[in-house]
């Protein structure tokens, strides 16, 4: 009918762009409501996608199904892999975007998804009956009919941006902020709270010098976000490291006067991990230096990032310490730096599904949670869409644990602990990391991608070929001894002890002097080997790793085994938990008001001690023996 669709998509930043595809593939009319259709996907902070844990969460996306992994594929202007000096399980892949091309991408994505309608309105307010959601009203005076909505308002909700004194309303700089829709969820009991967030100066390329800064380069075999055949990266742009300085942070200090931060202008909390320069020199005073990267923003501008001097000073302050700054000291803007504050609800107040605890089809995804960053939004747009497809057609939810998925981690910690400051995923949140690792994401989630309908037929069997590939690599090395007097020349050369007598090429492998790309070079029946199977370089790789950490990887299993038993005991919705007087008194007040759906939650809670869990269990069976 008209005006009648099932779900309806509000925002199309990250998580909306994400929300919507996946709905719409999955066989819903979906409309998805921007303000700016020329601005879906919008990169309004550092043009990169990925990073520690966020490379991880986009090859997760990628594994189910979503969209972020190829759009960036399509748009990558450099690939670096992260932490390449660690173990595996750290290294996180990061791509710098070509900005519009990024959005112009999803844009084509979103116009060439069958059953996905677009509209460019502004929402007003949520169409509400018995605190079930059941449609919108827009400011051109539509009034919109769906079985389920997904808000993604980002930092749209009561946005004010701040430049020093001068603050004014907005969204994103130059968009218009949305005001009625955040007050009409507080009152209907939805918590909601402020943070802030911040982007620096944007730079014109051809007035710096770079000669006075460090050329950071991609990787000589630049690797991809998606497990599909997406493009190979050619032609890759530089970044460019360069730091502050003492005078620096003086110039900087005059301004803390007219700070927007230091004068309690903003009173949302900002990110802990991402700090402004003007509370970086405070923090770390000790520090006579900061490290600062300059990035190019797309292959057709001169515009740059300057990528950790975010900042709400005046901009005459930022643009005078910028100008101290070696390799900057004739550079010209673009725009200045700014903060922004926005509402944010609780989401504590969210089931597993990101559906509303408070008001039924009501689903929240992205920075409207307190997360900061476009991979923990797309990720949670993502599971919203599903959610939202499984709830109307009446299937279970589809809820990854922290030993599935860094998502399953993610949306954990927000339902769990909520957010003190904008959340942002790192690989010390997961528990789980050895098993997490972003090779094996596709290993991981592909086999549910593929069940709900979001992968198709074509790329399971690609999944399958690539998984049964590295199995035959593991059982060669499992299965061939060594030739001595070839190795043993290899295991000189590395500074470990020659072996006495064959072994297994697996336990050459074991030692840490030893790549598989050395067994490659030192054993002509191997490389023969795995040019007729036809493996590549990632399969050889993921081999290599499983092999190496197979111990690791095992006791993660186990422990996990042990810690889900937690997981699967429930607890009724309605357990009056003030009764239960063997509790403390905190767990009593934490959990009446989390309401956790299962002991492993409940053990989550900040402030829930193991025996308070213990006395629950107690609790429980007594319950059940009545």
């Amino acid at each position: 009918m008209e005006n009648h669709y099932d779900i309806i998509v509000v925002g199309a930043g990250h998580a909306g762009c994400e929300a919507a595809v996946a709905s719409a593939r999955l066989g819903h009319q979906v409309l998805l409501v921007t303000m700016n259709l020329a601005l879906v996907a919008q990169m309004s902070c550092n043009p990169a996608i990925g990073g520690i844990a966020k490379g991880q969460i986009v090859r997760e996306i990628d594994a189910l199904g979503g969209m972020t992994g190829i759009v960036t594929d399509h748009t990558m202007i450099q690939f670096r892999m992260l932490n390449r000096s660690k173990g595996p399980a750290m290294w996180s892949p990061r791509a710098q975007c070509d900005k519009t091309a990024f959005s112009l991408y999803w844009r084509r994505v979103l116009e060439n998804t069958p059953n996905l309608h677009l509209r460019q309105d502004t929402v007003t307010e949520l169409l509400l009956e018995d605190y079930t959601a059941k449609g919108i009203k827009t400011q051109l005076g539509k009034t919109l009919f769906a079985q389920r909505v997904i808000l993604t308002n980002g930092t749209f909700l009561n946005g004010k941006i701040h430049v020093g004194e001068v603050n004014f309303s907005g969204g994103r700089i130059g968009e218009s902020a949305s005001f009625i829709l955040s007050d009409q969820l507080k009152d209907s009991g939805i918590r909601t709270q402020k943070l802030k967030t911040g982007t620096p100066v944007r730079i014109d390329g051809r007035t710096v010098d770079f000669t006075k800064m460090e050329e950071q380069p991609g990787e000589e075999n630049p690797g991809r976000f998606s497990f599909s055949n997406t493009p190979q990266l050619h032609r890759q742009l530089s970044c460019w490291i360069t730091y502050t300085n003492e005078e620096v942070h003086k110039v900087l200090q005059k301004g803390f006067e007219k700070s927007p931060m230091f004068q309690g202008r903003i009173q949302g909390v900002g990110p802990r991990y991402c700090p402004s320069i003007e509370d970086k020199i405070v923090r770390f005073a000790e520090r006579t230096r900061h490290q600062l990267f300059l990035e190019p923003e797309g292959r057709g501008t001169h515009e740059y990032y300057l990528n950790g001097f975010s900042s709400s000073l005046p901009e005459d302050i930022q643009v005078e310490a910028m100008h101290l700054i070696p390799g900057l000291e004739s550079a010209e803007i673009f725009r200045p730096g700014y903060a922004i504050e926005y509402d944010y609800f609780d989401p504590t107040q969210l089931h597993y599904t990101l559906e509303s605890k408070i008001i039924k089809n009501l689903y929240l995804a992205g920075q409207v949670n307190g997360t900061t960053g476009y991979e923990e939004a797309a990720c949670q747009g993502l599971m919203a869409g599903i959610n939202a497809h499984l709830s109307i057609a009446q299937k279970e939810p589809l809820i990854l644990t922290r030993s599935q998925a860094y998502i399953g981690v993610l949306i954990d910690d927000l339902v769990t602990k909520g957010v003190q400051d904008p959340y942002r995923m790192f690989t010390s949140r997961a528990e789980y990391r050895i098993l997490l690792r972003q090779d094996n994401a596709d290993y991981r989630l592909t086999p549910i991608g593929h069940q709900l309908g979001l992968i198709d037929e074509d790329r399971y069997l690609e999944y399958f070929h690539k998984y049964d590939i590295q199995q035959q690599i593991i059982g060669y090395l499992r299965r061939h001894t060594t030739q001595l007097q070839t190795l043993n020349a290899l295991l000189e050369k590395r500074g470990t002890p020659p072996l006495t007598q064959n072994v297994k090429l697996e336990n050459v492998l074991l030692r840490p002097q030893i790549s598989i790309q050395d067994i490659i070079d030192y054993d002509f029946d191997f490389a023969k080997y795995l040019s007729q199977i036809g493996a590549d370089a990632e399969q050889i790789v993921n081999a290599e790793t499983y092999i190496k950490y197979n111990s690791y990887i095992q006791k993660e299993e186990e422990l996990v085994q042990h810690l889900s038993n937690l997981d699967n005991i429930k607890l009724p919705a309605d357990l009056d938990y003030a009764s239960i007087q063997s509790l403390s008194k905190e767990a009593r007040e934490k959990l009446t008001k989390l309401q956790p759906a299962n002991l492993g939650q409940a053990s989550r809670v900040s402030g829930v001690s193991p025996a308070d869990i213990t006395a629950l269990m107690i609790f429980l069976k007594g319950v059940s023996s009545e």
